[in-house]
């Protein structure tokens, strides 16, 4: 981690979003090709509301390289803020990436689902997030039928005669 993203973060860790967000947008003037600047930046912007704002941070970050745990963290806030402004096809295309790069990446299989919803894609949402539920439940009920909605997730249109 950058001394500099480090600070920033120590600043968001006490609330102080505004401090935060000025101190990154100095740094990065002179440091534009820093990944964990660029990252930071966008979500204070994402933050405070600003997800327009937000996006060239996003893609500015993935593109200069950031540590596994931060890129793919940076996926899912970049599809989520696609899917907040209504951009439902860069989104989908932000979490399939996401999703390439980190196959186990759970967090971003369920927002991709929710842009799927959005998308008017509701069959492949709910099944998507059914083999989540399977795959994830820790709950002694939900967990006895964990074959049933594996099954489910698999067609959830299935009759049976």
């Amino acid at each position: 981690m950058s001394q500099s993203a480090s600070r920033i973060r120590s600043l968001r860790a006490a609330g102080d979003h505004d401090a935060a967000l000025r101190l990154a947008l100095e740094l990065v003037g002179a440091e534009p090709t820093d990944a964990e600047l660029q990252y930071e930046i966008a979500c204070l912007l994402d933050y405070r509301g600003e997800e327009a704002a937000a996006v060239g941070h996003y893609t500015a970050a993935i593109a200069a390289g950031l540590s596994d745990d931060l890129l793919r963290s940076a996926y899912l806030g970049l599809g989520s803020t696609y899917r907040a402004l209504g951009a439902y096809t860069e989104s989908l295309a932000t979490f399939d990436e996401g999703v390439r790069r980190f196959p186990d990446a759970l967090e971003l299989r369920v927002f991709r689902a929710m842009v799927l919803y959005n998308a008017g894609q509701w069959k492949v949402a709910v099944e998507t997030l059914l083999r989540v539920v399977a795959q994830t439940t820790s709950d002694v009920e939900l967990a006895r039928y964990r074959r049933a909605i594996e099954l489910y997730a698999e067609d959830i249109d299935r009759k049976w005669p």
